[in-house]
């Protein structure tokens, strides 16, 4: 069973001599107070990774040189500080290995002390046993912990919604179906490794297809489509041979594993490489279907319908008219904030939602944590439906701080006018400062974790680590 925390604190050998390191540190000081002071969430980051722990040795992974590697033997709590300070420095993965091992206020407040460090591929594995719902559990019991020191008190809301990138290039049909090219590619290749019978004597021409996908990109912006359609003809039959010669080399790794033929570390690997293709399955047709609907039928293939990411298939397209960036590839997130600037709630949602649909979630949610609606509610116009609509809020909240689209009447000039109306939307503006600070400080403007519900769980760990430093300023 992994140990869920080590009680020996060590010394401090290393006595920080500039004021601003100090500083630094005195934060994490506080943060692991606040932490210790409620045992309830390493509880449930434990119960997730002896989850993971018990799931890998049902699966075979856990050998016995496994049982004698140290990472089996670190405790709950020092993986979970260590992936707090990734949070609290906005760093990647590898830097945060880098920069605890190298920092010894960064081992005490991890309580690493003096063993050896994790690698940053162990780390990633540990970050993705802990699932959203976690995150969602952990920041809540945050929230109620903040009430109980006195920190918030939940009479003032204010919400906005931004977009979250996933880690894709910008998808084009030429670079979607080179992606999907040079995955069959590799894991040909990989297949072969294992069985090469399976594969055959074929030949793959990945330097040829390339070639293909960059000269359509030369002439995407100065040819017509008459001049595009021979190279994408070229282009998609040489994707369609590949996934077809895959698919037969899936075949016979399936029927070798049904006969038997391969040893126990060759069975695995086949099982493996089987997985990792049907991954590709439903997003290789898809880039192939919406490439031959648009070039050779001419069709508009609508939003909703279409391939971003054969890697992030569940990327969404988001238009927000902005000057500097236009479309976005990812996914809308909701803020929700309180004074002191801390985040109450949060949602992540897979297809963007009409803004207006969310205030009464957010207000049952604030009611929920706190036992009461909030003096204010202060939110951008994207959160408008109708006049009627802010009438009935006014029932439940004092002041309902969200403008009118288009034309008011004198009467609604006199309510946005008012004072009550200004100051409720002077405090709304902090809630884009805090999304700046989330993307810029703690890297959250991308979202450099695979799949969908790892998404979800690193917007529940940024904002945990910010509400970490807003408590830790109290």
């Amino acid at each position: 069973m992994r140990p869920k925390k080590n009680l020996q604190e060590p010394f401090d050998f290393q006595p920080s001599s500039l004021k601003v390191t100090q500083q630094h540190f005195a934060r994490y000081e506080k943060i692991s107070a606040i932490l210790d002071a409620n045992p309830r969430m390493l509880d449930l980051v434990h119960r997730e990774l002896e989850r993971g722990r018990k799931e890998a040795e049902a699966g075979g992974r856990r050998t016995r040189r496994a049982r004698r590697d140290p990472t089996w033997s670190y405790e709950s709590d020092t993986i979970f500080r260590i992936l707090l300070v990734q949070a609290l420095e906005g760093w990647s993965l590898r830097e945060t290995v880098v920069q605890v091992d190298d920092s010894g206020k960064l081992r005490r407040f991890t309580r690493l002390n003096l063993r050896g460090m994790m690698d940053y591929s162990t780390l990633c594995i540990f970050k993705n046993q802990i699932r959203p719902e976690t995150w969602e559990k952990i920041n809540r019991l945050l929230a109620e912990q903040a009430i109980a020191m006195g920190a918030i008190e939940g009479q003032q809301l204010r919400m906005d919604t931004t977009a979250v990138e996933t880690n894709v290039h910008y998808p084009t049909d030429s670079s979607l179906l080179w992606d999907v090219y040079r995955v069959h590619d590799r894991w040909i290749r990989k297949v072969r490794d294992v069985d090469a019978e399976a594969v055959g004597d074929r030949r793959a021409r990945p330097k040829e297809a390339k070639r293909l996908y960059g000269r359509i990109n030369r002439k995407a912006g100065k040819g017509s489509m008459e001049v595009l359609r021979p190279l994408y003809f070229k282009l998609i039959s040489s994707v369609e041979r590949i996934v077809a010669w895959a698919k037969d080399a899936r075949d016979q790794v399936q029927a070798g594993i049904a006969s038997g033929r391969y040893e126990f570390g060759a069975h695995l690997e086949a099982q493996a490489l089987l997985s990792e293709l049907a991954g590709f399955e439903n997003t290789t047709a898809g880039v192939i279907s919406q490439a031959q609907r648009r070039v050779f039928d001419g069709e508009s293939v609508p939003n909703g319908e279409k391939v971003y990411s054969i890697f992030e298939d569940h990327t969404e397209l988001i238009k927000r008219g902005k000057a500097g960036k236009p479309v976005e590839f990812g996914h809308m997130v909701q803020i929700e904030q309180v004074e002191s600037k801390f985040v109450t709630g949060y949602a992540v949602f897979p297809r963007r939602p009409n803004e207006a649909d969310l205030v009464d979630s957010a207000l049952d949610r604030h009611v929920e944590l706190f036992g009461h609606p909030p003096q204010s509610l202060a939110a951008d116009r994207g959160y408008y439906r109708s006049m009627e609509e802010l009438y009935r809020l006014e029932k439940q909240v004092d002041v309902v701080s969200i403008g009118k689209k288009g034309r008011r009447s004198p009467e609604e000039e006199a309510r946005e006018s008012s004072a009550a109306f200004k100051l409720a939307q002077a405090f709304r503006s902090g809630v884009e400062g805090t999304i700046s600070y989330l993307k810029r400080s703690l890297r959250l403007a991308r979202c450099f974790n695979k799949g969908w519900a790892h998404y979800q769980a690193t917007v529940g760990a940024t904002i945990f680590g910010h509400n970490l430093l807003v408590l830790a300023r109290c």
